[in-house]
């Protein structure tokens, strides 16, 4: 038996490989500790500079505490990230498929041991798709994740149904890019996944996680609208609301593209992620972009600062000052702001459910942030009383 601990940064589906790697641990007779361990595993970020900075830093604190640390994820996969960490240190390069059983392997099991493991969390995030087989100028991910794969229905169904009996009422389909989603024996796309999951007993909330806006079809959006357990809420990343920014990006739309998909979506709590500081994106680009977001209705914004990524066609390319990329990031924040204030304020006096994922806090139906009292995984009913920087104060209703 081994002590390990488990941590991971970035994203959703980084979340969704340490939790993977985590239970097959659990599962193999090992225990999970907050102190010093005999095997620490991180799963790593690369999106951004300061994310592999920030991988490093996690990976030398877990060497302080760990006999073995193994570090999996994006960044593992990334040539140079982890050169000179400590000797107890090794990068496990290899696909998220691959990386649990190197390191469940590596680790060992315990013969007849069958630990019953659940999440940690609230919500359970299941992963449904991986990779990516598009080249965005910027993006690193298809050389680190891979091509496009999908998990088959009838996996994603049983990982549904096992969240639901672990006590998960609120379910999260995530993927590198989820429209990509097929299980083509099984004649499935992600609009017929949503209708059946959706459906599964016990789900109460369906969520998706994020969708590029070539993949928002008309088919998509009818089944969240006519699936009563699907939230009304999307992320759809625009990147960019200037056109030549976006063809530069290797993006495959532009603005008119972007506005007219989401206005399939009328009603959803729209939220997106942009890029500042591209290397061609001037003044009137930024503008914009400002332009954009206002007009397609969305509210929250993640704001990324360009940092240029190695192996990507713009890689040596980053010529938009840091003062410059500063001042746009804040601007757009600001505007954001305003816009996620001006959604929550048309939700005074109107009653919502919302689900408590930490105490004082939840998300509502839409996945807008709710401060609220009430039992942490339960559903609670209240009604909009007032509007701060953090959310919709609820009171029951």
């Amino acid at each position: 038996m081994a002590t390990f601990s488990s941590s991971f940064l970035g994203c959703k589906i980084s979340h969704t490989d340490a939790q993977e790697l985590r239970e097959r641990l659990i599962e193999d007779g090992h225990v999970e500790s907050d102190g010093a361990v005999d095997v620490a595993v991180v799963n790593t970020c690369c999106v951004t500079h300061e994310a592999v900075r920030k991988s490093r830093q996690e990976a030398r604190r877990a060497a302080r505490r760990a006999q073995l640390v193994y570090l999996t994820g994006c960044a593992a996969n990334l040539e140079g990230s982890f050169e000179g960490l400590p000797e107890n240190v090794e990068v496990v390069g290899l696909r998220s498929e691959r990386a649990v059983e190197f390191v469940a392997g590596a680790v060992g099991a315990i013969g007849c041991v069958q630990a019953a493991v659940g999440l940690e969390r609230v919500r359970a995030f299941v992963k449904i798709q991986d990779g990516c087989s598009f080249s965005c100028s910027f993006c690193v991910i298809p050389e680190v994740r891979g091509s496009s794969r999908s998990r088959a229905a009838a996996a994603v169904t049983a990982e549904v149904q096992r969240r639901v009996a672990q006590g998960h009422r609120e379910i999260v389909l995530t993927g590198i890019n989820l429209g990509c989603y097929r299980d083509r024996d099984a004649g499935y796309g992600l609009a017929r996944l949503v209708r059946e999951v959706g459906a599964v007993p016990g789900v109460e909330r369906l969520r998706l996680s994020s969708i590029e806006v070539n993949h928002l079809t008309d088919a998509l959006v009818a089944a969240m609208r006519e699936t009563p357990t699907v939230s009304p809420h999307l992320h759809v990343p625009l990147q960019s609301g200037d056109d030549r920014v976006l063809e530069e990006m290797g993006r495959r739309y532009d603005v008119a593209t972007y506005l007219r998909r989401v206005g399939r979506a009328a009603g959803f709590n729209l939220t997106t992620d942009v890029i500042v500081g591209f290397p061609t994106e001037d003044d009137a680009a930024f503008e914009r972009t400002l332009e954009a977001v206002a007009e397609a209705g969305i509210t929250k914004v993640h704001v990324f600062p360009y940092s240029p990524r190695p192996g990507t066609r713009t890689a040596d390319d980053d010529r938009v000052p840091a003062a410059v990329k500063k001042e746009r990031s804040a601007r757009l924040r600001t505007l954001s702001a305003d816009l996620c204030r001006r959604r929550w304020t048309g939700k005074l006096g109107r009653e919502e459910t919302v689900l408590v994922d930490r105490p004082g806090r939840g998300y509502g139906d839409d996945y807008s942030p709710w401060l609220v009292d009430g039992p942490q995984g339960e559903f609670v009913r209240v009604r909009g009383h007032d509007v701060t920087e953090e959310g919709i104060v609820g009171l029951a209703a």
